[in-house]
């Protein structure tokens, strides 16, 4: 398994042991994800995956790599841009020519909503639809919704399924999608098979904090650990799901024990839509605190709503996520955060 030092990483690894499964754990122990004065467990190697020696002798009579790491967050600076095709892309590359190399044929990959881009919407009007871009005006009078590109009233959010268009739109996201891009070409050139979990929005404890790899729920707990107002953008009405760390974990269980030919994609979600609004007032609610500030800013290029359907999880991998987000963030309230 590779960045198996992570948040996500030591999880899924200690659910794999606990499921019978010998773990080779490997992490580069980027200060950027765990601290810079972060110590290496002691069941992990460091090892940077983008060093072809380094990674070769650890494949050896591997069945199946878990390729957890990566460099996350949403890149909005070009200057972003060498990291993520180096950690990420780069680094995937390397991977899978050593994985052919020594025979394994076997990848579940760490893939991301944000693959999807915007996500799906709904005109009640025309359908499904491509949304227009939001427009600074409607966005500056408070209009946050997406427009119908044929009548131009707003839209509603629909479940985005696993066979929707691929539309990064992020330096972050075009990394993710060109990981399964060459996941996907690895397994079409070499027979060999790869699912790609497509993780939503994880919470959990030892989450990140303040760093680029942390999520808004690990925000607004940081801003009411200082004593803060959590402060929702726009109007708090952003539709997200919101997965815990430990269904994710599973969910990787179930991708390892697997058995799929070529290529598969599933979304690893909780199947419950819950707003950025609810999010933060959940944390606020459970500590006792003010409710959260509704601030109606909002930064360009932020995706309204995305919300995915776990069908396929649940039919091909037998994975069903058990935490309901409301009952898990009412938990991770009070949960200790990493860093």
């Amino acid at each position: 398994m590779t960045g198996a030092a992570g948040f996500i990483g030591a999880r899924a690894g200690v659910a794999l042991a606990d499921a019978g499964h010998e773990v080779v754990a490997i992490d580069a122990m980027l200060a950027a994800a765990h601290g810079p004065d972060a110590e290496l467990p002691a069941d992990v190697r460091r090892v940077d995956v983008r060093e072809a020696a380094a990674l070769a002798p650890l494949l050896k009579g591997v069945d199946v790599v878990c390729h957890q790491a990566a460099v996350v967050g949403a890149g909005v600076d070009a200057a972003d841009a060498p990291s993520y095709g180096s950690h990420n892309d780069f680094a995937t590359s390397v991977l899978l020519a050593e994985m052919f190399a020594a025979g394994c044929q076997r990848l579940v990959l760490a893939s991301s909503m944000v693959v999807y881009g915007q996500g799906g919407y709904e005109c009640t009007e025309h359908g499904l639809i491509d949304p227009l871009p939001r427009t600074r005006a409607d966005l500056d009078a408070g209009v946050f919704e997406h427009r119908c590109p044929i009548c131009a009233q707003p839209v509603t959010w629909r479940l985005v399924d696993e066979d929707a268009p691929l539309r990064p739109r992020s330096l972050y996201a075009a990394s993710k999608t060109a990981q399964e891009h060459y996941a996907l070409a690895w397994a079409e050139s070499t027979g060999g098979s790869v699912v790609a979990l497509r993780y939503h929005n994880v919470y959990g404890p030892n989450m990140p904090r303040d760093t680029p790899y942390s999520g808004v729920a690990a925000i607004f707990r940081s801003e009411l650990e200082a004593g803060d107002v959590p402060k929702v953008f726009e109007d708090g009405g952003q539709m997200r799901d919101f997965v815990h760390a430990d269904d994710v974990a599973a969910a990787n269980v179930a991708a390892v024990d697997a058995s799929l030919a070529g290529f598969s994609a599933f979304n690893v979600c909780s199947g419950r839509p819950i707003s950025i609004l609810e999010v933060a007032t959940e944390l606020c609610e459970a500590r006792g605190d003010v409710l959260p500030l509704v601030t109606g800013q909002y930064r360009s290029g932020d995706v309204r709503h995305i919300v995915a359907d776990p069908a396929r999880a649940a039919e091909l991998l037998g994975f069903r996520a058990v935490v309901d987000p409301r009952d898990g963030l009412r938990e991770f309230a009070y949960a200790p955060l990493r860093g």
